[in-house]
């Protein structure tokens, strides 16, 4: 990233140039001229957490996995869609099969070790650690907000104004609880939604740039913008795990990223997982693009001068980090082996359970309760609960998967899944925003499912 760029945000911010978030010399850019294609479909790499199973003993068929790749390679990387794609598919504590194709820069292509921008993956780091401070008896989920963030003791709801005219709010009807930011209920938004004068607000003071205020900064102003519905009534896609996170400085007394790598990162050996990632580590970087429709795609961040080689401003739990596919393979194992891995309690089984149960007003799915112009989660059928969206009616998705199953995805086009009726893991990692630009988690997830044997 540029100095003279210093709005580049850490979640989907701006994902038009008319926000001027893409510097202008990197829009002059594409990927044109890439190499020829990397493709490793199921290679041993040896290197730890990623040496991968014969897939056949795992229950797939192996022939099936493989053309998930190479309708990968034929839609999106030869066509110029994709900068490359990073596949890992596991079962159990197992991987069945991992593929890495493309570039991750110019004449480089893309390797097992690469560190990619994960973006709204960090929500659920960030939420396992809000619920270990329940656990803890710290928090409770039904605590009032103000409990721990007294500045917000006047925050009404939105009735007018905005622009240049100032806010008309009244008394919110309902209390904003610790569950009503797990579960993106508590009336706030993300600047990126525009659709209303609170998101116009939310751009105007830059609140999820890089260069945009720290989390206590943020909470001041905050306090001073409505929000968009009373706590608890609908749903919105939001800062609220921000939020979270300026929680966890405050109750756990330091920095969330010293509270992130002291309660999962550091525990589950996740060592390449950073909000600023280490000036050694920065050749690991793809380059990171954004989608136009003139070109394909114009480079966004590149890798060499990444914005996440910087500290930023703000500590982001819910679009900071950055991260590899064995750490976040690591995450996900912990999660599907019921918070624990290799010996390490990192949530409990029941707090997991309550997790991933949809906690919706009435029970609904997100065509009922959602607000959003976009979210990381499709509507029909999919509930959401404390941190993860999950599937509460396949048939209604369209997709095939299990009850139960829970994921997420971040802005550059990553996603991952955890169905814990079939021990399934999938971890998707590509760089490109926004994360809308095209199906293809959809078609992954539905070509994984074909390829089960038992």
């Amino acid at each position: 990233m540029t100095e003279n760029n210093p709005s580049l945000p850490r979640e989907g911010q701006g994902v038009g140039e008319q926000h001027g978030r893409l510097d202008a010399g990197w829009a002059a850019s594409d990927a044109k001229g890439l190499a020829p294609l990397a493709t490793h479909p199921n290679p041993s790499l040896g290197r730890e957490g990623l040496t991968v199973s014969d897939p056949a003993e795992l229950g797939f068929i192996p022939e099936r996995l493989q053309r998930i790749d190479a309708h990968l390679k034929a839609k999106y990387l030869d066509t110029g869609r994709l900068p490359h794609t990073a596949l890992l598919i596991g079962r159990g504590d197992e991987i069945a099969h991992l593929s890495l194709q493309g570039e991750a820069r110019a004449g480089q292509p893309l390797k097992d070790d690469a560190i990619f921008r994960i973006a709204s993956m960090s929500k659920p780091i960030t939420s396992v650690a809000f619920m270990q401070l329940v656990e803890e008896g710290k928090l409770a989920l039904a605590d009032p907000v103000t409990k721990v963030i007294p500045e917000w003791k006047n925050l009404g709801v939105f009735v007018a104004g905005g622009g240049n005219m100032p806010f008309v709010s009244r008394p919110a009807a309902t209390q904003m609880r610790m569950i009503d930011l797990l579960r993106h209920t508590a009336g706030f938004t993300y600047s990126f939604q525009e659709r209303t004068p609170i998101d116009a607000a939310y751009r105007k003071a830059k609140l999820e740039a890089f260069s945009g205020p720290d989390l206590e900064e943020l909470i001041k102003i905050l306090a001073d913008i409505p929000l968009q519905f009373d706590p608890g009534t609908s749903w919105n896609y939001s800062i609220a795990t921000d939020i979270l996170g300026a929680i966890i400085q405050r109750v756990d007394g330091k920095p969330l990223d010293e509270a992130i790598a002291a309660r999962i990162t550091r525990p589950l050996g996740m060592d390449d997982t950073h909000f600023q990632v280490p000036t050694d580590k920065l050749d690991r970087m793809p380059d990171c693009y954004a989608f136009d429709p003139k070109e394909t795609k114009k480079l966004y961040d590149p890798g060499e001068k990444s914005a996440w080689g910087r500290k930023p401003n703000q500590l982001s739990g819910g679009g900071g980090l950055a991260s590899t596919l064995a750490d976040y393979h690591r995450f996900c194992r912990m999660l599907l082996n019921e918070g624990e891995l290799d010996g390490e309690r990192i949530i409990s089984r029941k707090t997991l359970e309550l997790m991933t149960a949809n906690h919706l007003p009435g029970g609904g799915d997100l065509t009922q309760h959602s607000t959003a112009l976009f979210s990381e989660a499709e509507n029909a059928g999919v509930g959401f609960g404390l941190g993860f969206a999950t599937t509460m009616d396949p048939a209604a998705t369209m997709v095939p998967g299990s009850r139960g199953d829970f994921y997420w995805g971040g802005m550059f086009s990553t996603a991952f899944f955890v169905d814990p009726v079939e021990a399934i893991i999938m971890i998707f990692m590509t760089q490109l925003m926004p994360s809308n630009t095209y199906p293809v988690r959809r078609e992954i997830k539905t070509m994984l499912y074909s390829a089960l044997a038992e």
